[in-house]
């Protein structure tokens, strides 16, 4: 997302979030490769703000685990790692679980519509190579029921541990292997259309364990 221009004072709020989001993507997408090192004066220049909600952006990138620090020696874009990764990836499916089970007793026709188009949208964007508007369709889909649940613990978990997943999907999306992720999807929506409370919740965590979360692990820096 990119920094608006300055017209007049831009609150400190939209700053912060600004200079999270601008991080972040550039994290899950690569321009800040794993193991990189960070520069708050740096990354400061570059999305035209000062430092200080460099800082803060860095200190909540670092509880979603993808930014190290080690005060007084780096700050880096956390290298990919296998055992953080399935970590994140069995609370994450178990978050969306939790969502469709919440959500499926009071579904909508127009909600499951909402998650066919996305599929749909989906479905496109891989055959397409668009690996962005793969995940932002994947996004939307899962977004259905999360929303629909309305909790905002599952909301709040969900902010915190998906981003790490990103950097998943990303490989997972641009392999065959991501077109699998579609009859998942469309098994999603056959059962919650079904109202099968017991068996659409783990549909849905088993889309988000079909994740491979095996790639070759890094040292940080000694």
């Amino acid at each position: 997302m990119p920094i608006p221009e300055r017209q007049g004072v831009i609150p400190r709020a939209l700053l912060r979030e600004n200079a999270y989001v601008s991080i972040r993507d550039a994290i899950v997408d690569g321009t800040l490769a794993p193991g990189e090192r960070l520069n708050d004066a740096d990354l400061a220049q570059w999305l035209g703000v000062s430092r200080t909600p460099v800082r803060e952006a860095l200190a909540r990138l670092e509880e979603a685990s993808l930014v190290q620090t080690k005060p007084g020696r780096y700050t880096m874009v956390t290298p990919l790692d296998v055992q953080a990764a399935r970590a994140a990836q069995s609370v994450t499916a178990a978050m969306h679980e939790l969502a469709v089970r919440q959500a499926v007793p009071n579904l909508s026709a127009d909600e499951i519509e909402a998650m066919r188009a996305a599929n749909r949208r989906f479905a496109a964007a891989l055959q397409a190579g668009d690996i962005d508007a793969a995940i932002a369709s994947d996004d939307e889909f899962h977004g259905v029921a999360v929303k629909a649940a309305a909790n905002s613990a599952i909301r709040s978990v969900l902010e915190q541990f998906t981003p790490m997943l990103r950097r998943l999907e990303r490989l997972r999306f641009s392999s065959v292997h991501g077109r699998d992720s579609v009859a998942q999807h469309q098994r999603i929506i056959d059962l919650c259309e079904a109202h099968e409370v017991e068996r659409a919740p783990v549909a849905a965590r088993d889309n988000w364990l079909s994740l491979d979360p095996r790639f070759e692990c890094e040292e940080p820096p000694q």
